[in-house]
């Protein structure tokens, strides 16, 4: 049995895999796998979490199935998840450990890896740490346990860290930014590093009390932003989700700014354009339109950063991201990282002296509708004749101005239909045709 998704182990707390004795014996299983490829004799792995009340509980079972192992353990306390994949690297860590459970609920936690490069573990180890969940924890030797110690200067080295990604020769101090922590990971080293580097910081939902992540707040609810940077007359504003992967931004009209603004921001104000940009199936086509325009190459990967890096190294290249904040500059960062996305957007508007509306002033989205066919068993619609050549026609009726897109729910009976195109009425018309032909020929 494999316990790991697309991006690690998740669920709610209290049912297996996220419970504390699973939690103990993956820490057990992860660090003899971590033994047996380390040339050290006793690695290292470093740990972090966000602000999750379980999140104390994991890391507890964790840290002593490592020890148990023979692993040396450093604590890093509340921290973004790009926290972890950079101290991992800077540590000299041989593994990065992350609890947290991202944009979802307090009730949720997860478990994910990083390799000592600080990105995702390769599926071969997550198969090796598979194979070895199903044995006995087994202690061998009492003298070869591992420790657990705290790194106590973790925040001020992530902070130095996001800072360098900003340009020396430049500062906020004309700006105003509103920072919606989430109530997560983020509360503390987000609006440190705006302050830090000039800007007027009002940060919101910086309190976590363990049960408040993410709850109507953050790059998920991005309401309560909007209405703050009106209140205030701010420049802009910033929202994390819980574990500081992930931004969306807000001008100073009170308009979102999703990640498809942000890569056409980095794609075509920056001055310096990237060799090309990946997205996903779910970014609007006004993106892939004004790339072609701007000559910036663009392919799609399938939705998850982890599909989206693969697109970046295939292609050598350093920019990509989801409609969703997740934004990958891998000449900054190994990981998506939110505090650094934004630093980039904003190195754009200093440099150009335009704020965030004027960026993003010519480039508008198309209008998306996205109707879910819920149906009593799953099945293939493209295994339908009568419903591919529905999706043929529609695609005939939306070339070059728009598309569609038809995907089946990876964890329910759900078939998911998205049309796109230059209209809305005829996008709306079209997205609920076709799901009708969905439902009529369900099997």
């Amino acid at each position: 049995m494999s316990y790991f998704g697309t991006d690690g182990i998740r669920g709610k707390f209290g049912v297996l895999p996220i419970t504390p004795e699973f939690a103990l014996k993956l820490g057990f299983a992860a660090g003899k796998v971590l033994k047996r490829n380390s040339k050290k004799k006793k690695p290292i792995v470093v740990m972090g979490k966000d602000t999750r009340l379980s999140g104390y509980i994991l890391e507890a079972a964790l840290q002593a199935g490592l020890n148990a192992a023979g692993v040396y353990v450093h604590l890093l306390g509340p921290l973004p998840t790009p926290a972890i994949a950079h101290l991992t690297r800077a540590l000299h860590a041989s593994l990065g450990i992350v609890i947290s459970a991202s944009h979802n609920p307090y009730f949720d936690n997860g478990i994910k890896f990083f390799s000592a490069e600080g990105k995702k573990l390769p599926d071969s180890l997550q198969e090796e740490i598979n194979q070895e969940l199903e044995k006995d924890l087994v202690i061998e030797d009492t003298a070869n346990l591992g420790k657990s110690v705290r790194v106590k200067d973790a925040n001020g080295r992530y902070i130095e860290f996001c800072k360098s990604t900003f340009p020396y020769h430049l500062d906020l101090n004309d700006l105003k930014i509103v920072v919606d922590c989430a109530n997560g990971s983020a509360y503390n080293v987000g609006p440190a590093v705006f302050r830090e580097l000039g800007a007027k910081v009002v940060a919101i939902f910086n309190e976590p009390d363990g049960l408040n992540i993410n709850e109507n707040c953050g790059s998920t609810h991005p309401e309560n932003l909007k209405a703050a940077v009106l209140e205030h007359q701010a420049d802009l504003g910033i929202a994390f989700d819980g574990d500081a992967d992930r931004v969306i931004m807000i001008d100073q009209h009170g308009q979102e700014i999703t990640g498809d603004h942000i890569l056409y921001i980095l794609a075509t104000k920056a001055k310096q354009k990237p060799a090309g940009i990946v997205g996903t199936l779910m970014s609007n086509m006004a993106l892939e339109l004004a790339l072609e325009q701007a000559n910036v190459p663009f392919v799609r990967a399938k939705v998850g950063d982890r599909y989206v890096l693969q697109g970046l190294e295939q292609h050598a290249w350093v920019t990509g991201g989801e409609p969703s904040g997740h934004i990958l500059t891998l000449d900054k960062s190994t990981t998506g990282d939110a505090i650094i996305a934004a630093l980039q957007v904003l190195t754009v508007m200093v440099e150009r002296q335009q704020s965030l509306a004027e960026l993003v002033a010519d480039f508008k989205l198309l209008p998306n509708v996205l109707v879910n066919v819920r149906l009593d068993a799953m099945f293939d619609p493209y295994g339908v004749p009568a419903l591919v050549t529905e999706f043929d026609k529609a695609e005939q009726q939306l070339k070059g101005r728009g598309r569609l897109l038809i995907r089946k729910s990876g964890t329910e009976p759900v078939i998911r239909v998205m049309v796109e195109g230059d209209d809305l009425a005829e996008v709306t018309a079209l997205a609920n045709h076709l799901a009708d032909a969905v439902r009529a020929n369900a099997v």
